[in-house]
């Protein structure tokens, strides 16, 4: 064996002493999913905006509540003095040094033009809104999460093939040494047979360290601890998918995808601000309540040191009166914002659509995949072992010997891809019809 052999199966060893070591826990992906619904840092952001939108809307609703304004004040008041209008006869006029006022004024709103309702409205839809951003967040990174999940597993799968096509090659490496002692064998041909088992090595390194870098991505993303060591749930692949059509997934998409419903939201947020510009161009009335206490009495000559008190209760009406020429620019403004959210839901119903059907088709062509694969394995392992009894009879050359061998890598590592594959395509389906 040469050197660079020996160093990689040494590699291999360690690497597969290291997992014998630490027996690693099988976690099913719905866990995965659990996990980062309770402890992803990526999700606790819209989380905190979810919860802010939702606070918004009891903020709005208290609109609907009187404002109440307090106000109670101590001052020192300056003398005074009095003059002709031509500010002559200069006069001293004495005041009460000491002032004093307090006063609550009550506005109680009962009519805004629509404006208290269409607030409150819009505040619940932005709340709606919010919480469809963190459905389209948690589903994207669900999606993710099954996609290094996948991956992991296909790795594995592909570390099981390489090992066991390692130990085939080192069975044939002692046949051939063994040939070769007696002669019937040439030394290049063990070279060439050791070189095709340092490959095999060092894709074994690297396929371990694709497993490490896929494991921690997950583990991190789904706030988990990234040393934890564990393994894919095997039964994944076992699982009977449901058989649905194409226009069932469409259905699902049009009513359960985030995005549109993102889309949708957009439109009712735009029509409500329509309401709020219209509701500018009404006038607002509202209950009026004021009481006030003040002293000294100021707008007699000479000041009257003592307390004056009144209150008063009745309607009071506002219109902005330029809103008529303001007003009207501002509903122009709403009602093209509100034409361009509803083509934009229509298009993002159109990508759906179309992004959903090209995934069934995807999603079907893997089932015809994995029969191709399957088909190629069997003629693969059937090439192969004809070729190695041919080269035992000294009737194939060692480059025959190599071919087959890589040509049932290949297959075994294309239908490991093709069963992942099926999978993948429909988690897919279910991450583009919001049902992930």
């Amino acid at each position: 064996m040469t050197a660079l052999a020996a160093a990689m199966s040494a590699a291999a060893g360690m690497n597969a002493a290291a997992q014998a070591e630490t027996p690693a826990a099988v976690i099913t992906l719905e866990e995965i999913f659990a996990s980062a619904e309770a402890n992803s840092s990526q999700l606790r952001p819209s989380f905190a905006a979810e919860r802010e939108a939702q606070l918004a809307v009891d903020v709005a609703k208290a609109s609907r509540l009187p404002d109440i304004n307090a106000n109670i004040a101590f001052s020192f008041i300056g003398d005074g003095f009095t003059t002709a209008r031509d500010f002559s006869d200069y006069q001293k006029a004495p005041i009460p040094h000491y002032g004093n006022s307090a006063g609550i004024d009550i506005e109680q709103p009962i009519y805004t033009g629509g404006a208290i309702t269409a607030g409150i409205r819009m505040a619940e839809l932005k709340s709606s809104a919010s919480r469809f951003a963190t459905d389209l967040q948690r589903d994207n990174i669900r999606f993710r999460l099954a996609g290094y999940y996948l991956d992991i597993y296909k790795f594995s799968n592909l570390r099981t093939v390489m090992e066991q096509n390692i130990a085939r090659a080192e069975k044939v490496l002692e046949e051939m040494r063994a040939r070769y002692e007696q002669g019937t064998a040439l030394s290049n041909d063990i070279t060439r047979y050791e070189l095709l088992l340092s490959n095999y090595n060092l894709q074994l390194v690297k396929i371990d360290n694709m497993i490490s870098i896929l494991s921690s991505d997950l583990l991190i993303t789904a706030g988990m601890d990234p040393t934890l060591k564990f393994t894919p749930d095997a039964s994944i692949l076992d699982k009977a998918l449901p058989s649905r059509n194409g226009e069932w997934w469409e259905s699902e998409a049009l009513g359960n995808s985030p995005r549109m419903q993102l889309a949708s939201s957009g439109v009712e947020i735009s029509k409500q601000a329509e309401r709020l510009a219209k509701s500018d161009l009404l006038p607002k009335i509202g209950v009026q309540a004021k009481w006030v206490l003040d002293g000294p009495v100021l707008v007699e000559v000479p000041p009257i040191n003592r307390n004056l008190s009144y209150w008063y209760v009745g309607l009071g009406v506002s219109y902005d009166v330029s809103s008529l020429y303001k007003g009207r620019r501002n509903l122009d403004r709403s009602r093209a914002a509100t034409a361009v959210a509803v083509d934009q839901a229509a298009a993002t119903s159109d990508e759906l659509t179309m992004q959903i059907r090209a995934e069934y088709i995807k999603y079907l062509e893997a089932y015809e995949e994995l029969k191709t694969c399957e088909k190629s394995v069997e003629l693969a392992n059937r090439n192969y072992d004809v070729t190695a009894t041919r080269y035992s009879a000294d009737m194939a050359l060692i480059t025959d010997m190599l071919d087959a061998a890589n040509a049932r890598l290949d297959a075994d590592q294309q239908l490991i891809n093709a069963r992942i594959n099926i999978i993948y395509n429909y988690y897919k389906l279910l991450f583009t019809s919001g049902t992930i």
